[in-house]
Formats: structure tokens, C-alpha cells, sequence
């Protein structure tokens, strides 16, 4: 399931990350949230290009939500897919996953709409669900707002990854909207101390104490955890979801967690395709130097398009 050796450009993207420890401490997590602003906004600079960026609110379960939409270069209306930044339920913006977002749009056709939700601990389960639901619904109710075909698909990495999980599946057992594709990339599920990926690659990007605190913080107790609207693994039946694309990197504590659950969707039925990058680490769909994260790119992308397509 994994290389001998981390890629070399993915393994300097590491070391240069290491550079700024997650801090365990909410004082620690503020220090930091400043901290990444000016990084994020110098990342930024001389970005892909496509046909426009709008940044506007959405109406959320408790106010507006911050969102940012990517439209191709050429005539629409697009199928539109509703995008969720990791970062442990505690980190992360639209701003810190702006490259991405942007080629995805390029390589896709589709608009992407990347969507702020509420982060823990401030706003612990289900605030962001909540959140990604109804940004989803809102998207699918209001084709002109974001130039749409009325086709909807979602993707998230990390803990983004599930909340995209977790929004297919409410979708699917309630009355939600339909979607057409999820794409999980390397998605914050299933995950378990006692996997071999968490024990044998705890440490690179993601530590153990990290895993933990991120879930302390997000979902407080183990009665939320059980959840399946928490983590999607926890349902009895995934069969009515929509396709899915799962991707998992073979250095990644999350990596087990994530095949588990793209174990679960084909027993149930449902279409998955899922790939394990080997030598890569947790992240590195955003990591700009590094070959290999263009490959995936343009491969996701690949899926996204066909799916929509046919949806």
C-alpha cells in the first residue's frame, strides 16, 4: 500500500511544512490561523487562470457562509461541483486551497464552488454538516447563481473529504438534492489508532496526537463519533450514495480509513473507483511542486467530467 521512499518533491513539500507544528491548544490554534494568512495570500499570487472568480455569501443554518466560485474559460452554463477545504475540521479556507480549486475547474469544465464552513472548536459536529448541506442545497436549488446546468457534484479533501462523504450520503437517505459524483480525496474517515497506516505513518504531515486532537476538537464525544452523519463509515447501508472517486496516498496515517470506506461503497453497489498514490503523503493534492499531485489532478478531474457528464 505504500513506496519504499515518499516522492522527493512530495517529501521537501513535507519538510518545508514542518516548519509550523500544529499546536494542541486553542490559544496556539488562533496564533496560527493569523499566521497562515500571509502565507496563504503570497501562495496565491500569479494563480492558474480561469474564466472568473466570484467571491460571495451563501445563506447558512446560522448566517451567511463565505464561498468563492470558479467558472471555465469558455460559454456555460456548467455542471457545478460544491468544494470542501480540509484542515481537521480546525484549519483551512477557501483562500488556503484557492490553486486547487482553481485547476480543477480547468481540467474539469466544470464551476466549482468552494465553500467556507464553520470550523471546531468554536463550532464543534454537526455545525460544519450543517453548513455543507446547505450549501449544497442552495447550489442545486440556484443554477443561475453559480452559471449551472442544475448537475451537482461534491469533493472535499481530508476532512472536507467528509464532509462531501457525509453530504452524498444525507442526500441519498433523505430528501436531498441529487448528486451526481463525490470525490474524496483522502478522506478524514473511518480512521482508527489501531490501523497499520496510523501506526506505521503517524508523524508524516499528520501525527497520532494530531488525529486526536482534531477529533477532540470536532467531534467532542465518542456518542458523536458513532455518528454516520459524523463519519460516513458508521452507516449500515451506503448503497444509494452517488459514485464516488476515492483517493488515498500510501505515506498517509488516513490512508487505511479512507480504503475502508471505498471497500464499503462497492459492497454496497455503488460505482468507486479507488486510488492509492504510494509514494505520496496526506495533502498533497495541494502541493504545487510536486509532479505527481498534477497527475492526480487531471485524473480526478477526468472522473469528475465523465461523471457529470453522463449525470
Amino acid at each position: 500500500m505504500h513506496a519504499d521512499e515518499i516522492d522527493p518533491q512530495a517529501r521537501a513539500a513535507v519538510e518545508r511544512q514542518d516548519r509550523f507544528p500544529l499546536p494542541h491548544s486553542r490559544y496556539g490554534l488562533k496564533l496560527l490561523r493569523l499566521l497562515t494568512r500571509p502565507v496563504t495570500w503570497v501562495q496565491n499570487r500569479s494563480p492558474p487562470s480561469v474564466g472568473a472568480v466570484v467571491d460571495r455569501t451563501i445563506p447558512g443554518p446560522d448566517g451567511n457562509l463565505d464561498a468563492r466560485l470558479y467558472l471555465p474559460d469558455c460559454d456555460g452554463p456548467f455542471p457545478t461541483v460544491v468544494f470542501f477545504h480540509g484542515g481537521g475540521f480546525v484549519l483551512g479556507s477557501i483562500g488556503t486551497h484557492d490553486w486547487l480549486c482553481r485547476h480543477l475547474t480547468r481540467e474539469s469544465g466544470c464551476a466549482v464552488c468552494s465553500v467556507d464552513y464553520r470550523l471546531a472548536p468554536e463550532h464543534p459536529f454537526p455545525a460544519a454538516v450543517e453548513d455543507a448541506a446547505a450549501a449544497v442545497e442552495w447550489a442545486a436549488a440556484n443554477p443561475d447563481a453559480v452559471g449551472g446546468t442544475g448537475t451537482v457534484a461534491v469533493a472535499g479533501d481530508s476532512a472536507g473529504g467528509n464532509l462531501a462523504a457525509v453530504v452524498a450520503l444525507m442526500a441519498a437517505e433523505g430528501d436531498g438534492p441529487e448528486i451526481a459524483h463525490q470525490t474524496l480525496l483522502y478522506p478524514g474517515v473511518g480512521v482508527d489508532p489501531d490501523q497499520p497506516s496510523v501506526r506505521d505513518h503517524g508523524g508524516i504531515v499528520l501525527s497520532e496526537a494530531d488525529i486526536e486532537w482534531f477529533g477532540d476538537c470536532y467531534y467532542g464525544s465518542d456518542i458523536h463519533r458513532r455518528n454516520p452523519y459524523a463519519d460516513p463509515t458508521n452507516a449500515g447501508d451506503v448503497s444509494g450514495v452517488a459514485p464516488a472517486t476515492v483517493v488515498t496516498a500510501g505515506f498517509d496515517p488516513l490512508r487505511d480509513g479512507g480504503r475502508a470506506y471505498a471497500e464499503q461503497l462497492v459492497r454496497d453497489g455503488v460505482a468507486t473507483r479507488y486510488v492509492n498514490y504510494e509514494d505520496m503523503v496526506h495533502g498533497f493534492m495541494t502541493m504545487r511542486g510536486v509532479d505527481r499531485t498534477h497527475e492526480a489532478i487531471a485524473m480526478v478531474a477526468d472522473e469528475i467530467a465523465d461523471a457529470v457528464a453522463d449525470g
